[in-house]
C-alpha cells in the first residue's frame, strides 16, 4: 500500500511483497527488508538488450520484506498513480517506485523526448497497481479530451496517460535565429482522452534558450 508521508517522502506498507524503487530512494524503515539490485528497461534479455539501444539506463532496486519502508529522491514533490490495467508514460528521471506486479519497459518518442532533454525513448509502466512519480514542486494532472488539446513545454512534461497521440510542434523560424524568438519554440500537442502530469518547473532542454 502506497501512502504519502507528506509531501515528500513516500511509505511503502509491506506484508511479504515487494516494490521496485529507483536505486538508491530508501531514506528509511522498519521491520525486515531486503533491497536487490535491479536494472529498468524491462526485465529479462529483451530488457537488457532495450536499454542498450535506447540508453533508459534507470537504475532501480527491488524491496521485500514486511514493514513499512520510506522513499524520497532530493526533496522531490510526489505523486501517487494508480493504474488499472491502463499503461503510464513517464520520464526515467521522474518514476520513484511502483508495485512490483507493474511491467516497466521503454518506447520511442522521437522529437519530443529529444526536446526534453530526456533522450529520444521514455519508460512505460503497465498493468494493475499503484506507482509513485516525482516533480520538482506540486504537480498539476491536467484532463485532455477530445474539444480540449494540450500543449505542454517539453521541460515541464513528466508522465502521461490514456489514449493519448503527442506531436511535436515547432516555431522556429527566421526570426528566431535572428535572435527574435518566442522564448516558447518547442511545445508537445496532446490530442485525444487522457491526464498530463506537468511540473511547475522546467529542466534544461534543447529547445529551451531557443
Amino acid at each position: 500500500m502506497f501512502r504519502l508521508q507528506g509531501s515528500k517522502t513516500l511509505a511503502v506498507d509491506l506484508t511479504g511483497d515487494a516494490v521496485k524503487a529507483k536505486n538508491g530512494s530508501m531514506v528509511a524503515y522498519d521491520g525486515r527488508m531486503s533491497f536487490k539490485k535491479m536494472s529498468g528497461g524491462g526485465e529479462g534479455l529483451r530488457g537488457m538488450v532495450t536499454r542498450r539501444l535506447t540508453g533508459e539506463q534507470m537504475t532501480v532496486m527491488e524491496v521485500q520484506g514486511q514493514g513499512t519502508c520510506y522513499f524520497a529522491d532530493r526533496a522531490s514533490e510526489i505523486n501517487l498513480v494508480s493504474l488499472r490495467g491502463e499503461k503510464l508514460w513517464v520520464e526515467a528521471s521522474n518514476l520513484l517506485c511502483t508495485d512490483a506486479g507493474l511491467r516497466t519497459g521503454t518506447t520511442f518518442t522521437g522529437l519530443r523526448g529529444g526536446a526534453s532533454g530526456n533522450g529520444l525513448f521514455t519508460t512505460t509502466v503497465e498493468g494493475t497497481g499503484q506507482a509513485a512519480i516525482m516533480s520538482d514542486g506540486s504537480a498539476v494532472v491536467l484532463r485532455v479530451t477530445a474539444q480540449y488539446p494540450l500543449n505542454v513545454d517539453p521541460g515541464a512534461y513528466i508522465a502521461h496517460q490514456g489514449n493519448l497521440q503527442q506531436h511535436f510542434q515547432s516555431g522556429v523560424s527566421f526570426r528566431t535565429f535572428m535572435g527574435e524568438g518566442s522564448g516558447e519554440s518547442f511545445q508537445i500537442r496532446f490530442e485525444g482522452e487522457g491526464l498530463v502530469y506537468v511540473q511547475p518547473s522546467e529542466r534544461n532542454t534543447v529547445g529551451g534558450d531557443v
